[in-house]
């Protein structure tokens, strides 16, 4: 049975309303959470972008759902060490379930700390070795590790939750889900792809899930909708290795420039119609996720949660 999430989106919300929307999205009946993890916003306009960990702890007290975060970046910004102690207090604070969810990353937020971008195969290879070292001290004990990208002199956490967290990795191509079948206890991706998940269960030898997530934008006019999504969020549009290259928002208010409101309606759910929605959440349960989480861009929120509630959950929960 396919658990159905609602991904909160960081970039383009304050602290406090990420807050307000996770309780919304309980009330109309979603099952779990994704958070987005970000130094920067991919553009001005979108105009967030709070401390995950803070607004995690918050999260916990204000809902009953599980989190996972969509997706944390262990390798330059913030040291794999330090990860595995946000994640073991998140985890031990929110009894209804933490998840790890790790990437690769992007320039965007990582090169505030370094101005050298690894390739993408370093990164993997820096993401593995991330993944191992936050796993030892995720036992509890006296860890100590020198290896080609970290190293860590007798660190030992103490604040530790009963089982220790899941950890699942983004992957957007085949070396990548097939390393997150290996290292990880689940994939995550915002591509219906039914290929990559098959590449990362072949690779997991075992029944790990599969998390997917997408955005929308309800409106109550199909054309308003379509602008509200052309001007916050253009540069899901972006094709290619941009994502990850990028280190500024202004470069990707560039390159979005080239993104047209038609190219937005043609490939994100715009406005009013239901089928448009469920369409769009049968996609990822039918290419193979265990889970889906949906995003809402733009003011409406009350509105897109009761619309949610009253006409899409319960068509694709059936």
């Amino acid at each position: 049975m396919t658990r159905f999430g609602y991904f909160l989106s960081s970039e383009e919300h304050s602290p406090r309303e990420l807050v307000r929307q996770a309780r919304l999205a309980e009330q109309a009946g979603f099952e779990a959470l994704w958070i987005s993890d970000h130094y920067h916003p991919w553009l001005d306009e979108q105009g967030e972008s709070s401390f995950v960990w803070s607004v995690v702890g918050a999260l916990s007290e204000a809902v009953s759902l599980p989190i996972t975060t969509a997706v944390t970046c262990p390798l330059i910004r913030i040291h794999p060490a330090v990860i595995a102690q946000a994640a073991a207090t998140s985890a031990a604070l929110n009894e209804n379930g933490f998840v790890l969810g790790v990437g690769s990353g992007e320039a965007l937020n990582e090169h505030i700390l370094d101005s050298r971008w690894p390739p993408a195969s370093e990164r993997l290879e820096m993401l593995e070795e991330a993944i191992g070292l936050i796993r030892r001290l995720f036992t509890g004990e006296l860890v100590t590790h020198h290896g080609k990208h970290y190293h860590v002199d007798t660190a030992r956490l103490y604040s530790l939750p009963d089982r220790p967290p899941p950890i699942y990795m983004s992957g957007f191509g085949d070396r990548a889900a097939e390393l997150a079948g290996r290292v990880a206890d689940g994939f995550m991706c915002v591509k219906p792809d039914a290929d990559l998940v098959k590449t990362f269960r072949a690779a997991a030898g075992e029944d790990k899930p599969a998390q997917g997530g997408f955005k929308v934008c309800w409106a109550p006019d199909e054309a308003q909708a379509r602008r509200t999504a052309h001007r916050l969020w253009p540069n899901d549009q972006l094709q290619g290795e941009a994502a990850q290259l990028l280190p500024l928002p202004r470069h990707f208010e560039q390159l979005s420039s080239l993104v047209t409101e038609e190219m937005v309606g043609e490939n994100v759910p715009c406005g009013p119609d239901p089928q448009r929605h469920i369409e769009a959440l049968r996609a990822f349960v039918d290419a193979g996720y265990d889970e889906v989480y949906v995003n809402q861009i733009g003011p409406d929120q009350e509105e897109f949660f009761a619309f949610y509630a009253e006409q899409v959950l319960p068509e694709v929960s059936a």
